[in-house]
């Protein structure tokens, strides 16, 4: 199966090809507001480098969806994205428009298409590589976030929201969208235990096959959408092995046997239209045999709920547990 892949490092015995995903949801992007004025910004970024801006950026190029999405969610609409075909395809919670140049693939972005679009700050993420940071400082300030961070990834989230919104001028804007997410954490945890759920066990997943091999990706304790699950009250249920910066870990269908709870809600995605779940482990006996396959408790999240995103993602995740729990 080709899927869409995100970089991440896997510290389990083989190295991982990562792929992403899912979900559909109303597009509820903070409208933008006027165009930012004010004097000089410094902003200081993952890397402890100050960037130094005439004034708040408006010609913005980002080179990464997380990040994609907070501009979006803030009010400013990029002049260029990383595969914005992509970005449609594994991210509704923030929509781009039509004329948003594309400047070629995350992994590979092209220097000569950004540096065309003029743009007055480049935001991308801190695992792409100082060889790209370096041939994009030549021509335009280019503001790093830090990619992932499995100690405190929701905390992670915020730090990079709060810069990309001082570099942009909308920091108002971050602080409503902070909001709104802690107040759905805090609404969703309160639903959830009411309705008795209050430490159930969870467990996030996505998946590819490579011939006739099933591979499973696992949201370990420390990745963005475990943790919003975790601050729900409830309780993810796989312990194996996951990487330091992203949370995640590999494993295959006879992996899966440790989750022996009745009570477990696996979620999956698959916004690429492959699934490997309901496709690729269809007539297996291993699988069939999982209780929270025989219980019914095999969720496919919707398409374009990005697992790797902002708090407007992150409220689509949210929604999706609260909905399963809180019934």
């Amino acid at each position: 199966m080709s899927r869409t892949r995100v970089t991440a490092l896997v510290a389990a015995a083989a190295t991982v090809l990562l792929l992403a995903a899912c979900g559909t949801t109303e597009n509820t992007s903070a409208e933008p507001s006027a165009a930012p004025t004010g004097g000089p910004v410094t902003v200081t970024d993952s890397r402890g480098k100050e960037i130094k801006l005439d004034a708040p950026a408006t010609k913005v190029v980002g080179l990464e969806w997380g990040e994609v999405e907070m501009l979006v969610s803030l009010g400013v609409m990029p002049v260029g994205v990383a595969d914005p075909k992509g970005y449609a395809t594994w991210v509704t919670a923030a929509k781009l428009d039509a004329d948003v140049k594309d400047v070629g693939t995350r992994g590979e972005p092209s220097v000569d298409s950004i540096v065309a679009l003029q743009p007055e700050l480049v935001v991308m993420t801190d695992d792409r590589g100082a060889g790209t940071i370096a041939q994009l400082e030549k021509y335009v300030p280019v503001l790093v976030t830090k990619s992932s961070d499995a100690t405190d990834n929701i905390g992670r989230m915020r730090a990079d929201l709060d810069m990309i919104a001082t570099a942009v001028g909308k920091t108002a804007e971050a602080e409503k969208l902070l909001a709104d997410f802690d107040a759905a954490i805090a609404d969703g945890k309160q639903k959830i235990a009411d309705a008795g759920a209050a430490g159930k066990p969870f467990a996030i997943a996505d998946g590819w096959k490579e011939g006739s091999t099933v591979s499973i990706r696992m949201f370990g304790q420390g990745a963005l959408v475990s943790q919003i699950g975790i601050q729900l009250g409830l309780t993810n249920a796989w312990q194996g092995k996951t990487d330091e910066a992203w949370g995640l870990g590999q494993t295959d269908v006879e992996g899966l046997t440790v989750l022996k709870s009745p009570d477990l809600h696996f979620f999956y995605n698959a916004s690429d239209g492959t699934d490997v779940f309901a496709d690729g482990l269809a007539d297996n006996a291993i699988w069939k045999s999982l209780p929270f396959v025989q219980q019914g408790n095999l969720h496919r999240m919707p398409d374009g709920v990005w697992t790797f995103g902002g708090p407007l993602s992150g409220k689509q995740y949210i929604d999706q547990l609260v909905n399963t729990y809180a019934v």
